[in-house]
Order: C-alpha cells, then sequence, then structure tokens
C-alpha cells in the first residue's frame, strides 16, 4: 500500500474552488491541495450518469474509482456487473470502474470524493 507524505499546510474553501464543471444537473467544485484534489459533487434529482455524464466522458459506463463521503442525498450505484448499492446521508463509499449511478428521489446528492475529482467530468 502507498504511503501518503503531506508537505505543506494547506486549507481551501469548497465554496471558493479552483475549478467549476457543470455538465447536465451537476455542480463539480474542485480544489487543489499540493498533490492531492478534493471534489464536491451536487447532482440534482434526476440526475443519472448515463445521460449526464456519459456525454462529457465518451465511455459506456463510469470508468473512475471513487472514494468519498455522503453529505447528503441518496445514490443508487448499478456495476457493469449488476451488483448495486445504495449510497445515503452519512455513508462512507468506495467505488469501482464500470458502473452507472442516479440520485434516488427528490433530494440532492451531495458528496465529497477524495479519489476522483482530478479527471470525473472534465470535458476533454
Amino acid at each position: 500500500m502507498p504511503t501518503n507524505i503531506v508537505t505543506s499546510l494547506t486549507a481551501k474553501s469548497l465554496d471558493a474552488p479552483d475549478e467549476k464543471r457543470r455538465p447536465d444537473k451537476s455542480e463539480i467544485d474542485i480544489v487543489n491541495l499540493g498533490e492531492y484534489t478534493i471534489g464536491r459533487f451536487s447532482f440534482d434529482a434526476g440526475w443519472r450518469w448515463s445521460d449526464c455524464i456519459k456525454p462529457v466522458a465518451h465511455t459506456d459506463s463510469c470508468q473512475n474509482n471513487h472514494v468519498g463521503y455522503c453529505i447528503s442525498g441518496s445514490l443508487e450505484v448499478r456495476l457493469d456487473s449488476g451488483e448495486t448499492t445504495t449510497v445515503k446521508a452519512g455513508d462512507t463509499y468506495t467505488i469501482p470502474p464500470g458502473h452507472d449511478a442516479w440520485v434516488v428521489g427528490n433530494e440532492k446528492f451531495v458528496g465529497l470524493e477524495f479519489l476522483s475529482a482530478a479527471t470525473y467530468a472534465k470535458a476533454d
């Protein structure tokens, strides 16, 4: 397992992000902290990866690895293998490449991403 070493003291607000990405029904706010990239992913009710992000990603399913924490809302995730799970407020999660996902219900999904933020929904 690789060891992460932090070499500088840094604090940034996701309310003043370094980058904003705005695909359909999505708000992705990015901060860069040295070699680390943290993202706040906000998906509106009706959001679905295959409808909203696929046109940007140009892949049949999401190929990102995700490690995160759900602040609010609920997200259903289905792997290409058919395995499913629901991520709810208060959950930490890992999601491997090869999946679709969609917001469940009428509440916006908001999650903090620690692994995929650098590349997620980034236009070519």
